[in-house]
């Protein structure tokens, strides 16, 4: 291991990625490139596909694609997947091109939100996507993750949905909509998936595609660290917790105008200066005789009470005492306070219709969501949506364990083909003139080494995506994958872009003590 932090420190050990054992299907092979048509699934001998992928982006068989990674993962685990990007999502038709999935559809609207890609700060739409052929935009709808769920639903009912990608991921929970200015209910309940994947889902997408495949329903799949699904109810045994005991609602201050001086912001709230007082003071004491200063008892503090104030005493007190509670400090002393086990415990988050109407439960909610992503010690989550008889709860299971380096090895050593799909070639062969994927150019020659950061920026999604542990790649895989750019990359002068990541300074870098 290659940093300080393992799984083995986390009180629930993860089941490694290579333990299972594969799929029937593993004989068919590996796939140069995951079909997207009928005639590929026929050239490669395929009656059908076990999952179907459903994507916003166009698709580049590169571990810097969210589906190229999670399709040949589940690939390498035995299953026949096939892809199905940027469909027609006017009518269900374009779903049905690959026919029936056996397991469960996966949907995505893409490495991006949707709404980021279709439009500007300003709503207005942009003209150009860079994750399509040609740099062309309005190949995805506006919120692409709940159109396609909903398409796949009605091109097949009874088959499972699975949903995940940066979009799934950071509307798991009720949140507020710049495009529409108003708090949305969470993606879950819009969506009608039956299971949301957040963050990196290699672990669960893994977990979930085996206990399909064994026949276990999936309203029955309740367990996977990392989902977001839909409850009528807490289940027996669970112990709920409320928020606010977790963190206390704030208040919401106003806003200081900036172009006011310190002394106008202060007679605006009814205060002076200070800065004020002290010059008049001093000008007012320059012809008078110095005095001696003395330090008054203040009258609150002249009588005990019940709370735990401390009793007047003769010395001379300063204005600024500081009262300790004492007798709350007693009480917390005495006698000892069974708490819940973490595992089986579920923290009550303000429910929907709350946090859509009260700026400070909004906040509220948010704060505890982010105060719960530490894979070795967070909680369950659990948010209403709805009331009376369409009340449902969406409930969060805690964050995934982490990969270690071997399993984030195996990962980016995939036998990806480094390439967009031959079906975007021009007449040439070559993906370099008009049907060019902007976002394939820029990362054709580069290296992902790690995953995660641990800087919690309010701008970022990064710690509510991917988590603040850094999961790094060893020295080895990182050679090897150069070495296949070297011999798979039309182009290549020998020149990596960069060795990167979301914060690829922080390579290799891990607590001690989790």
């Amino acid at each position: 291991m290659n940093a300080p932090l393992d799984v083995s420190f986390f009180a629930r050990a993860a089941k490694p990625l290579t333990s299972y054992r594969k799929y029937w299907a593993a004989r068919f092979g590996t796939a140069p490139f995951l079909p997207m048509s009928r005639a590929e699934m026929d050239k490669l001998g395929w009656d059908s596909c076990d999952i179907v992928l459903v994507t916003g982006d166009a698709y580049v068989d590169h571990p810097s694609f969210g589906m190229a990674v999670i399709g040949r993962m589940l690939e390498a685990q035995g299953f026949r997947v096939g892809i199905i990007a940027q469909p027609d999502w006017t009518s269900a038709e374009a779903f049905k091109a690959l026919g029936k999935p056996n397991l469960f559809w996966g949907v995505t609207s893409g490495n991006m939100d949707s709404m980021i890609n279709r439009y500007t700060a300003d709503r207005k739409i942009r003209s150009d996507d860079a994750y399509t052929p040609g740099d062309v935009g309005g190949k995805r709808p506006d919120r692409a993750a709940i159109v396609y769920s909903q398409r796949c639903r009605e091109a097949f009912p009874d088959t499972p949905i699975v949903l995940g990608g940066i979009e799934g991921s950071l509307r798991r929970i009720a949140h507020y909509d710049y495009w529409s200015d108003k708090v949305r209910r969470s993606i879950v309940v819009d969506s009608k998936c039956d299971l949301l994947l957040y963050g990196n889902a290699e672990r669960a997408i893994v977990e979930i595609a085996h206990r399909l495949a064994a026949r276990e329903p999936v309203q029955q799949i309740t367990d996977v660290r990392g989902t977001a699904f839909v409850r009528r109810e807490t289940p027996e045994g669970w112990f709920e917790i409320d928020s606010t005991s977790v963190d206390t609602p704030g208040h919401v201050e106003a806003h200081i105008n900036p172009y006011l001086m310190i002394s106008d912001q202060a007679r605006e709230q009814g205060a002076t200066c200070a800065r004020e007082e002290e010059a008049k003071e001093v000008a007012e004491g320059e012809n008078q005789k110095v005095q001696t200063l003395k330090f008054v008892p203040n009258a609150a503090n002249s009588s005990a009470s019940i709370a735990g104030r401390p009793a007047p005493t003769d010395k001379p007190v300063g204005a600024s005492l500081l009262a300790i509670n004492t007798g709350a400090s007693l009480l917390r002393g005495k006698g000892t306070h069974k708490v819940p086990p973490r595992d089986k415990s579920v923290i009550r988050l303000p429910s929907y219709e709350q946090v859509k109407s009260d700026a400070v439960l909004y906040a509220h909610a948010n704060r505890v969501l982010h105060l719960e992503t530490n894979p070795g010690n967070a909680r369950c989550l659990v948010q209403a949506h709805g009331e009376g008889t369409t009340a449902r709860d969406v409930w969060i299971t805690p964050p995934p364990i982490p990969l270690t380096t071997a399993e984030m090895d195996l990962v980016f050593d995939l036998p990806y083909a480094r390439s967009p799909h031959p079906r975007y070639a021009d007449e040439n062969g070559s993906h370099d003139h008009a049907t060019k994927i902007p976002a394939w150019e820029m990362i054709r020659f580069s290296v992902n080494i790690m995953r995660g950061c641990f800087g919690g920026c309010t701008f970022c999604s990064i710690t509510e995506h991917e988590g603040r542990i850094i999961q790094s790649r060893s020295e080895e895989s990182i050679i090897r994958e150069v070495e296949d750019i070297r011999d798979k990359v039309k182009g290549f002068t020998g020149v990596i872009s960069d060795l990167g990541g979301p914060t690829a300074n922080m390579y290799r870098l891990g607590c001690r003590s989790p």
